[in-house]
């Protein structure tokens, strides 16, 4: 059985239309958290779960790239990286899409006890027509170790 050994959780808003944020290319931050992996035993490992809701009133087949880092020293390492495709919708029909990813970071500590975690936003290269992140938006992670 693992060992807990902590959690955080960063969140932007809670619900649709608490925010308005124009997804670009340009990665945005939007969660940082550190977690306390002081004590660790064997196999450390952060487990990690992002949720982030778009709008767009004309998506034609919208990536969006979704980064995590384990940040150390002021290095960001890319441990985890997705892209999903947003549905397509017609022009002037508005479009909500919740993404969701889950991730996990093994053996985190050999440089660290309290690494810093990252996750970025943006739309994939070539896209046109920018969605808008509206909410919610959570990125949290726990750590535990055998």
């Amino acid at each position: 059985m693992g060992t807990f050994l902590d959690s955080q959780s960063s969140q932007n808003s809670t619900a649709n239309g608490q925010i308005s944020i124009p997804v670009t290319a340009t990665p945005a931050l939007f969660g940082t958290l550190g977690l306390n992996l002081a004590g660790a035993g064997a196999n450390p490992r952060v487990t990690f779960s992002i949720s982030a809701a778009f709008t767009s009133l004309a998506t034609v087949l919208t990536p969006i790239v979704v980064n995590v880092y384990r940040v150390v020293n002021g290095i960001p390492t890319l441990i985890y990286s997705a892209t999903q495709t947003l549905a397509v919708a017609g022009l002037g029909v508005a479009s909500t899409t919740v993404l969701s990813f889950n991730g996990a970071d093994y053996n985190p500590i050999a440089s660290t006890t309290f690494p810093i975690y990252r996750a970025t936003i943006n739309v994939g290269d070539g896209v046109v027509l920018f969605p808008t992140r509206t909410g919610p938006e959570t990125f949290y992670a726990a750590a535990y170790s055998d």
